[in-house]
């Protein structure tokens, strides 16, 4: 018996189908241990690794199909698992038989992936594929149902094996064949022309990629991702002045402001920091404090200050800043204490309550003490701050006590 038959992975007995309620932390931290796993044999044994990333795709959807899903956090943590499960199966050094059963166990998962979970793994099939040949033969298997579903007479149709074939006739080199089946689509959907674009860039036409992928937008089209590919052609041609223009912010759009702006400047490291955040910023009317925590990490405390007063920021945020920066900037940190009590009064940030008014105002104290400012001074100015708020203010109830003359 072969290793790979005989290994016992503890995973298996965690992926049960319906192992899971409807919480999403427990799947979420059970997933992260079978990849843990996984990477372990990998060190010693890639094809007894990519086997176990097979039986993971395998078991995980049916093993997670009453998790609460609303969140994204499950859909998240699984997209991320195969993006670290698909190179180990694709790179494993096994004879085309093995991996040709490891191909259909996935297909065969995939047409009974019901949520759908795993439906990456078919935008991944030519990868998985590992050479052209077998990728061809993918195409031959897939390629008339496809080109029917994708056809005018395929209105309505689904079918599993769809991405699965446009991925693997790039990988297979028919090039020239997936973009006459894909101008025979009824359908201008991105999700289609993305291979075709990647077929153009493979033949070498990166201006036709460029053209044909922004002939990709339309109503409901992913236009972060359109950016994305865009800004990766021009980038390959070395056209980083007319990739960033075009492209870098629409491109870079992450979770949040300071990781947007953070892939933007490792991206395109001949231009300055204090550059790329006034365009962010000029990007952005009236969202100009929502750049603060960029442009305090970046070290431009003077602008980050001046952004902070533009418009709404993050009390919270401040108020971190504030205490951060007591014994280093004390100017700096008495401005985020100053703009934090300011917003507050003003009825911004999220479920306020008396010990952030506090914490806002001893950052403020403390740092008015290292910069040798006195805090009779100090409560002059918030006192003719909230004077001038037309009603009497949350945060002017609960530093009663402290600016009281």
């Amino acid at each position: 018996m072969t290793r790979t038959a005989s290994h016992k992975w503890i995973f298996v007995a965690r992926f049960r189908r319906g192992a899971f309620g409807w919480k999403s932390a427990l799947p979420i931290q059970r997933l992260k241990e079978a990849l843990t796993e996984i990477r372990q044999i990998a060190r010693a044994d890639p094809a007894l690794a990519a086997e176990g990333a097979v039986v993971l795709l395998e078991r995980l959807s049916p093993a997670i199909e009453h998790v609460d899903s609303s969140s994204g956090a499950i859909g998240t943590a699984v997209n991320r698992a195969i993006d670290a499960l698909v190179p180990v199966i694709a790179t494993a050094d096994v004879p085309a038989t093995a991996r040709m059963r490891w191909l259909e166990r996935l297909f065969d998962a995939l047409q009974d992936d019901q949520m759908p979970y795993i439906e990456q793994v078919g935008h991944r099939w030519g990868e998985l594929c590992a050479s052209r040949a077998m990728a061809s033969g993918w195409v031959d298997r897939l390629l008339p149902v496809t080109a029917h579903v994708m056809g005018a007479e395929g209105a309505g149709g689904h079918f599993v094996g769809t991405t699965a074939c446009l991925s693997a006739l790039n990988v297979a080199g028919r090039h020239e064949e997936l973009l006459a089946l894909l101008d025979g689509a009824r359908l201008n959907w991105w999700g289609y022309r993305q291979y075709g674009v990647d077929a153009l860039i493979a033949l070498g036409r990166l201006s036709e990629a460029l053209r044909y992928a922004e002939a990709s937008r339309g109503l409901n089209a992913p236009t972060a991702a359109i950016a994305r590919k865009c800004e990766a052609i021009l980038l390959s041609s070395g056209m980083m002045d007319e990739a960033y223009r075009r492209y870098a912010i629409e491109a870079n759009q992450a979770t949040t402001h300071v990781a947007t702006f953070r892939a933007i400047v490792k991206k395109y490291p001949h231009r300055t920091p204090h550059s790329i955040l006034d365009d962010l910023v000029a990007s952005s009317p009236g969202a100009e404090g929502k750049w603060f925590a960029a442009a305090k990490d970046a070290g431009l405390l003077d602008l980050a200050v001046s952004l902070a007063m533009r418009s709404p920021t993050d009390p919270r945020t401040l108020i971190r800043a504030a205490r951060d920066f007591v014994s280093r900037r004390p100017e700096f940190a008495m401005a985020c204490g100053m703009a934090a009590l300011h917003w507050m009064a003003a009825g911004f940030g999220y479920e306020i309550t008396g010990s952030d008014v506090l914490d806002a105002y001893g950052a403020l104290t403390d740092a008015a003490l290292a910069a040798g400012v006195e805090r009779d001074q100090i409560n002059r100015r918030l006192r003719d701050q909230f004077a001038a708020v037309p009603t009497h203010s949350f945060v002017a109830t609960v530093l009663a006590r402290h600016l009281s003359v």
